[in-house]
């Protein structure tokens, strides 16, 4: 029997990548908010009993940094408190939860990426919200958490929130000055990668537990539009930038960049950053392996 996924999230960026790379041999259903609130407890349980999925995975999320400060409600009820509700229907209905979280969850204090034992540490109610959910989902008994960082790569057409490297590649293609953090350094996630990991999990019947699943390799923000420009042919006018320059008001970590541990014990290798950047952008790069 094909296996039945339940997508919740379904408009944002990586929800997109997850039902296609699912889709090739399980029966997807992909809900939108507009489907379906997954902070609304009850709503959640009728759409778990009625899709009996083999598999939930929450794409859903409260992604505004910023404004989880001045909204900490929203960003709760989202990224913490309706996970525990999808853990709870997941668990009812026999499923295994995918719940993805965020390099947030640590303060960026390191000189070397983090692993899945370092110790979290949030600084702001966004990465406390994020850590609640991982906590919250883990409770699924049969559940799987990975921490993604720094999306790129969207559906088509899609019209949501560009993200950090979506924003760099428009100003590069348009010639504008750009500016670049050089003294944040991070791991970019293509989400076509994330989803081709999600699914070598799964199949991998790997146990439950706390994976990071970024593209290999640390970089600055300030290496990341310097590669995008070298890889559209464009010149690269960069404007440095640091931290104590800009005014945020959520606390951005210096140092977030993840390394995995566990998905290469479970057999599943993720390409470098400059690989899944030239691909996204059409360079000729070889495709991720199934």
């Amino acid at each position: 029997m094909r296996r039945r996924v339940l997508v919740t999230g379904a408009s944002g960026q990586l929800a997109g990548a997850i039902a296609a790379a699912f889709a090739r041999d399980s029966d997807v259903t992909a809900l939108a908010r507009a489907d379906l609130d997954i902070a609304d407890d009850r709503a959640v349980g009728v759409a778990v009993s009625a899709h009996r999925p083999d598999v939930v995975v929450n794409c859903a999320a409260y992604n505004d940094v910023d404004g989880a400060e001045t909204e900490p409600l929203e960003a709760l009820d989202v990224n913490a408190f309706a996970v525990r509700g999808l853990a709870r229907a997941a668990a009812d209905a026999g499923a295994v939860l995918v719940h993805y979280s965020s390099d947030f969850v640590f303060d960026g204090t390191a000189s070397r990426p983090y692993v899945e034992d370092d110790r979290p540490n949030p600084q702001g109610v966004y990465a406390a919200s994020k850590l609640l959910g991982e906590w919250f989902a883990l409770e699924a008994g049969r559940s799987v958490v990975l921490r993604v960082e720094s999306l790129f790569g969207a559906p088509p057409g899609w019209g949501g929130r560009k993200g950090s490297l979506g924003s760099l590649v428009a100003g590069i293609e348009a010639g504008r000055e750009v500016p670049v953090f050089v003294d944040r350094t991070v791991t970019p996630s293509y989400v076509v990668d994330v989803a081709e990991a999600t699914r070598a999990l799964l199949a991998s019947g790997t146990a439950s537990g706390v994976y990071h699943c970024v593209n290999a390799g640390p970089c600055s923000w300030h290496d990341v539009a310097g590669e995008i420009a070298r890889l559209l042919g464009k010149p690269a006018k960069l404007r440095p930038i640091t931290l104590e320059t800009v005014s945020l008001r959520a606390r951005r970590p210096r140092y977030s960049a993840l390394d995995s541990t566990r998905l290469p014990a479970a057999g599943i290798g993720m390409p470098t950053w400059q690989d899944a950047l030239a691909r996204y952008l059409g360079a000729g790069a070889r495709p991720p392996r199934a």
